[in-house]
């Protein structure tokens, strides 16, 4: 071998080796991050409602910050550098509502589901007063409609169920990246002979929300039979699917959305164009109406709102201390 070739031998293994060292170097210098969702905890999957605003914070200074959960639940936690997959790290969610959950958790970039208790209410050995019975309640609205009656309202919620964190191995369907085992489910609604949909929407209202997508939209442009599909590559989710119905011989301008009720509290929501919204309800038998804004209060129950990507507007209202909807326990 001449001394030319041994030369530039000696330079590619001197090259390859300080790549190598560089890419190492860059690989660390380089943050993770951590995922998932917060839910309320709940022995009915459907009251398992995203939960906005917790702060999730972790352990030992290995995060960047304080972190929040964003209207739909889903959290993110990025590190400092230095840390890596494999490490160990404590993590810490808090919500005035909801009681603390601290867990220590691998890094890894699996789908991480957090299920927060709520804060138990005191409990009195008898009431002052009897309860005051919350009854027909319904929303009512405004759309800019001129030719076209609104005669009534389909409402149906429908779960995609599925256990997250099963690897799917090539057996569809699949997450989006392809790591994950999913769970296709669909809804469809018929308004009926004669008439059509309108103003459909279709939220999530439980569950793991942001580990799903709309995967086939047969809604949006209403018609007389609207449907969805939606893809879940986590835990299982519950989904709400709301429509006016209308017929186009008549107008009216007023309309109605009918909220689902679930225990103490109540899901339903509102097409961005929906002007003057009230919420309407019989207290103790007296009809009542309250104005529902953005950041309404109302004195028989606590509602939050969070607008959607299609600027729709999603609410959630529990009763407050002293009332129950009628018929429940």
């Amino acid at each position: 071998m001449t001394c030319r070739r041994k030369l530039t031998t000696i330079v590619v293994l001197v090259a390859a080796i300080a790549g190598g060292i560089a890419f190492l170097l860059v690989r660390r210098s380089h943050s993770v991050t951590l995922q998932g969702a917060v839910i309320a905890e709940d022995t009915d999957l459907r009251k398992q409602s995203p939960i906005p605003d917790v702060e999730v914070t972790a352990g030992d200074g290995m995060g960047v910050g304080v972190f929040k959960s964003d209207p739909v639940g889903m959290f993110r936690v990025r590190f400092r550098r230095g840390v890596r997959r494999g490490d160990q790290v404590k993590l810490r969610f808090t919500h005035p509502e909801y009681q603390p959950v601290e867990l220590e958790e691998t890094i890894t970039d699996r789908l991480f589901v957090v299920r927060m208790p709520p804060v138990r209410r005191p409990q009195q050995a008898k009431p002052a007063a009897p309860e005051i019975v919350v009854g027909n309640v319904h929303v009512r609205y405004a759309l800019d409609t001129v030719t076209e009656a609104v005669v009534g309202g389909g409402v149906k919620t429908f779960q995609v169920v599925n256990t997250g964190n099963v690897p799917c191995n090539g057996q569809q369907p699949c997450s989006p990246g392809g790591k994950w085992k999913a769970a296709i489910g669909s809804a469809f609604l018929d308004a009926g002979e004669g008439n059509e949909f309108r103003n459909a929407r279709v939220s999530c209202i439980a569950g793991p929300c942001p580990f799903t997508r709309i995967e086939t939209d047969g809604f949006s442009n209403g018609g007389p039979l609207i449907k969805v599909s939606v893809r879940n590559w986590s835990d299982t989710t519950t989904f709400l699917m709301e429509a006016e119905v209308i017929h186009r011989e008549r107008s009216n301008t007023i309309q109605r959305a009918f909220p689902v009720i679930l225990g103490e509290a109540m899901n339903f929501t509102l097409p961005s164009a929906a002007q003057g919204p009230s919420l309407e309800a019989e207290i103790n038998g007296v009809p009542i109406v309250f104005p529902l804004d953005d950041n309404p209060f109302i004195s028989w129950v606590n509602c939050e709102s969070r607008e959607g990507k299609d600027h729709s507007r999603a609410y959630r209202c529990e009763l407050r201390p002293g009332y129950r909807f009628q018929n429940s326990e």
